[in-house]
């Protein structure tokens, strides 16, 4: 099975999951391309980089979620989380790739199964900012999109969360 990104669900609401995530450790890539093409250009080097493609040509087990933050309209940062006993990550062998310790962080999570079109995801991004918003919930950084499956998976089985950091001292009573 494989090994998923550690967190406490600390309470629902409205189809809203507020959960805890504990520190990590994120190798990353940031690669041009729209929505829906930069998580494949991104996905090749991280693969080569835990297939031993780093300084200490080292194998590292595959993880999820991969994650995608959409750092302008052809920008995307695409991750892989490292194994929890990852303390020191190898250096990347690649100078456009980047580790990167990720503090303790609170997030609220929408999951929805199929495809990945943008105008699909984007539909949940939106739903879920208006959600908090009504809630008085503060968000406080960039929306991650996340997904659990290979490519390969068919869509309506495919696990994918929308998640937007948040302040926990606005999270209402669960």
């Amino acid at each position: 099975m494989t090994e998923e990104a550690k967190f406490s669900v600390i309470g629902r609401r409205d189809g809203i999951e507020f959960r805890a995530y504990d520190p990590h450790v994120l190798v990353s890539v940031t690669v041009p391309g729209n929505f829906e093409s930069a998580p494949s250009y991104g996905f090749s080097p991280l693969v080569r980089y835990i297939s031993g493609e780093n300084l200490d040509g080292e194998k590292i087990a595959m993880t999820a979620p991969v994650f995608h933050v959409a750092e302008s309209e052809s920008a995307h940062t695409i991750s892989f989380v490292l194994p929890r006993d990852t303390s020191a990550a190898p250096s990347p062998a690649r100078s456009e790739l980047t580790t990167h310790h990720i503090p303790a962080i609170t997030v609220a999570a929408v999951k929805f199964s199929g495809g990945w079109r943008e105008d699909r995801v984007k539909r949940f991004e939106s739903e879920l900012h208006r959600s908090l918003a009504s809630m008085g919930v503060r968000e406080t950084g960039a929306v991650i999109f996340a997904r659990y499956d290979p490519p390969w998976k068919p869509g309506i089985l495919r696990r994918n969360e929308v998640l937007i950091p948040v302040d926990p001292s606005t999270i209402p009573e669960l």
